[in-house]
């Protein structure tokens, strides 16, 4: 079996380019959100998620991802589908629990690179504003018709993830075969990146994500996992998130008592999903633990290069 080669590109952030495919580089998460599914608004009061982010990039963190809206299945996340009904988190509630977070991890560590977590225009030029350098949308640009001029206008590295409609949709789904899956998958992200152009977002600014769990049922995220190297016929490097994910927890049921484990119980088989998602191509893994993560990513690359 010939051994997989990253795809090797720089990725232009608002003032700097990150290369991608020789390191995996690694995004620890910070949610500023009191209903998050992965850390129960540990964080979300500022200094609390300043401090955290700061935790995280002296654990080795590239990247610090700050969101501030949950969009845990359920969730009204973009709004309701057949309604104008507003999104859970308004524009002006995001950014009065996002910016202060982002200025303040900024002013400690001017040299810090952070993402912004939204869908929504305006949070993205406030964001990119006060000193972001990527905005990563897990709407691929479609929850928002101004997203993709507002990226374009802030200059920002853009993170496109793959969403299978909007959260309260996502339990309705239907199991999709595994080439029906990949199809979906590789066609909606090369219609955000459509959108992204026609915006004049140039290609080496955004990062594609297939999105795990973001409307993908439990099957189908292994499915996803074990193909995800060949989405990177998009040329572009990847970016995963597996971290903490319900289908992880769901695997491992049989280990407790039947039902699906905690969020604080998927930390191993988070792990294990982050080495999957890099031996399958990910330049770029998002994660809540960094420390092990950095660790893990190592050995990982380790692999990768060895079988060169």
């Amino acid at each position: 079996m010939e051994a997989l080669k990253r795809t090797i590109a720089g990725w232009k952030l608002r003032s700097r380019t990150l290369e991608l495919g020789r390191r995996t580089l690694v995004m620890g998460v910070v949610n500023i959100t009191p209903d998050s599914f992965s850390d129960g608004g540990l964080f979300f009061g500022a200094a609390a998620a300043v401090e955290r982010g700061i935790t995280l990039l002296d654990e080795g963190a590239d990247i610090v991802d700050l969101g501030a809206e949950s969009t845990r299945p359920g969730s009204r996340a973009g709004g309701a589908a057949d309604s104008e009904d507003a999104p859970a988190v308004s524009a002006e509630e995001e950014q009065a629990r996002l910016l202060p977070v982002l200025r303040g991890i900024l002013a400690t560590r001017p040299e810090a690179i952070v993402s912004v977590d939204t869908y929504k225009a305006e949070t993205a030029r406030a964001a990119g504003a006060a000193g972001a350098e990527i905005v990563n949308d897990v709407s691929g640009l479609s929850w928002d018709s101004a997203m993709a001029e507002a990226c374009a206008e802030t200059g920002c590295g853009l993170v496109l993830v793959h969403t299978r409609g909007r959260p309260e949709e996502w339990s309705k789904h239907a199991r999709l075969p595994a080439d029906e899956l990949l199809a979906m998958v590789r066609m909606g992200l090369e219609t955000s990146l459509k959108r992204a152009a026609q915006a004049g977002i140039a290609v080496n600014r955004i990062v594609p994500d297939p999105g795990y769990g973001f409307g993908k049922n439990f099957e189908e995220n292994y499915a996803l996992l074990a193909r995800q190297a060949e989405l990177l016929a998009l040329g572009r490097p990847l970016l995963a998130g597996v971290s903490r994910k319900s289908f992880l927890g769901r695997t491992l049921a049989p280990l407790h008592r039947g039902h699906a484990a905690p969020v604080e119980a998927r930390e191993t088989a988070s792990l294990a999903a982050m080495v999957a998602a890099i031996l399958h191509g990910a330049s770029v893994v998002r994660v809540h633990d960094v420390r092990p993560a950095v660790e893990a990513a190592r050995i990982a690359d380790a692999v990768l290069e060895g079988g060169v």
